[in-house]
């Protein structure tokens, strides 16, 4: 099969695309960019999720390593993505595999390329990766591996917990007795995943729920959306808790539910953060989002005078920008969200804490935080919906969309678009829909956000008329 990495990463469903064979290939590519680019020398972190086969699979990739003659540290249990990023700068590694598939259904399973700087791997060396893998592919490059057990005897393999420097970099960045000292009431759904027991740990007041190992994922993808997070809901609205907190499967996703035990989108989460990080921590900086993302960020960062970026989706786009520049605060709708200062990485256990940092500081309710920004820049409404599309459908539409774009949706005429990612159609007052294929599933997403619910409801109907799907 054709290895293709899509916006984090290489996925595939488990045993059907994502296998051993295949896996073998990839890493076996891998390590032969890491040794040609001098990279091999400075060892590989290796990290793993609670999925089915994780550990399996991460100790494949890791004989591959050591077969390669490349130094391996692989995490003794699973470990939420950021936190192998991390080990990734802190080790001075020359670079980090992660096994997940982030917030995808359980079926799939996935490989990461973490690089030295500690964040997604760039589009120009996952472009090479998939170069050296079909290359070998055709040539029958043979995979060079030494067994597990072995390879551990000799310390070509090492296992250790990277959790301490993590830690260590969390409680620097955030001020943790100002949020214990606080007694914030709150919550946390790592939703089955690798985030289990860490902002405890951290924080030992928070609670927990969804922690135990259940690759099914209690039946669900684990993404911290509305529709997942019913019980963490529940709690909220119950009273007994004020802050409810939730990851995806590998961590490096966050998403909320505020006061009122209502959803708190991203989309929220980025503009709460980003005024915390301006106005109480004084940071300063440029701003960067997905196509995606919603327009409050613009506002926002015109408020105060800040540079923006918009980006396709995929936060190794934000990662380059991050290289690159001078980024504040980066992230994109799906819950992905990183900060100047630590890793240019998606990091939900840090934005948690910085979420539940901002209402210590503020003495107020996520809700109330946003009113009190909506206030100031306008009030906005988003929705996202799926539609499952098979691939001849999905290639007929694009060439469709971009062929014969539509000129008025919905009685409003288009007044600029953005065809980076997907197809955004933007009117004139601001509001702006999105129809974007799937880069990891046969899934067709349409966005839209505007000024009134209704409005947004309008356009994700004719957006699925458009699509026919």
């Amino acid at each position: 099969m054709q290895i293709k990495f899509g916006t984090d990463g290489w996925r595939g469903i488990i045993a059907r695309d994502f296998t051993f064979e295949n896996l073998s290939l990839v890493a076996q590519a891998t390590m032969d960019y890491l040794n040609r680019e001098g990279l091999g020398d400075k060892g590989l972190v290796i990290g793993y999720d609670r999925r089915f086969l994780s550990r399996d699979f991460a100790r494949r990739v890791a004989e591959i390593a050591a077969g390669n003659g490349i130094h391996v540290r692989l995490t003794e249990d699973y470990t939420p993505t950021p936190a192998v990023s991390w080990a990734v700068r802190e080790c001075g590694a020359g670079a980090g595999v992660m096994i997940t598939a982030s917030h995808n259904p359980p079926e799939y399973n996935g490989f990461k390329i973490k690089e030295a700087f500690g964040g997604s791997a760039l589009p120009a060396t996952t472009l090479i990766l998939e170069e050296i893998v079909a290359y070998n592919q055709g040539n029958g490059r043979r995979i060079i591996a030494i067994p597990y057990d072995e390879a551990l005897k000799k310390g070509a393999i090492e296992l250790f917990d990277p959790c301490e420097g993590y830690f260590h970099q969390l409680s620097r960045y955030v001020d943790l007795d100002l949020i214990a000292k606080a007694g914030i009431r709150a919550v946390v759904d790592p939703m089955y995943g690798a985030g289990c027991g860490f902002i405890p740990r951290l924080l030992p007041g928070v609670d927990e729920i969804h922690n135990s190992e259940n690759p099914l994922f209690g039946g669900q993808a684990p993404e911290p959306i509305g529709q997942h997070l019913q019980e963490l809901s529940a709690l909220l609205k119950g009273g007994k808790y004020t802050v409810g907190l939730a990851l995806d499967g590998d961590a490096d996703r966050i998403g909320a539910v505020d006061e009122n035990g209502d959803f708190f989108s991203s989309h929220y989460i980025f503009t709460v953060i980003l005024r915390h990080l301006i106005e109480h921590k004084k940071m300063t900086g440029a701003v960067v989002k997905t196509v995606s993302t919603t327009r409050m960020v613009d506002l926002l960062a015109e408020k105060f005078g800040l540079e923006l970026f918009e980006t396709p989706i995929g936060f190794k786009h934000i990662c380059e920008l991050m290289l690159e520049r001078d980024i504040l605060m980066g992230g994109e709708e799906s819950g992905g969200l990183g900060v100047k200062g630590h890793i240019p990485e998606r990091d939900g256990i840090l934005l948690g804490l910085l979420l539940l940092e901002a209402v210590a500081v503020s003495g107020k309710g996520l809700r109330q935080l946003l009113d009190e920004t909506m206030d100031d820049i306008g009030h906005f409404y988003y929705q996202r919906i799926d539609r499952r599309i098979e691939n001849t459908a999905k290639e007929q539409l694009i060439e469709r969309l971009r062929s014969h774009p539509p000129t008025t949706i919905d009685g409003q005429l288009v007044a600029a678009t953005n065809f980076s990612d997907g197809f955004k159609f933007i009117f004139e007052n601001g509001d702006w829909l999105l129809i974007r294929p799937s880069g990891t599933e046969p899934v067709l997403r349409l966005y839209s956000e505007a000024g009134t619910l209704d409005q947004v409801e309008r356009f994700l109907r004719q957006g699925v008329m458009i699509a026919g799907c």
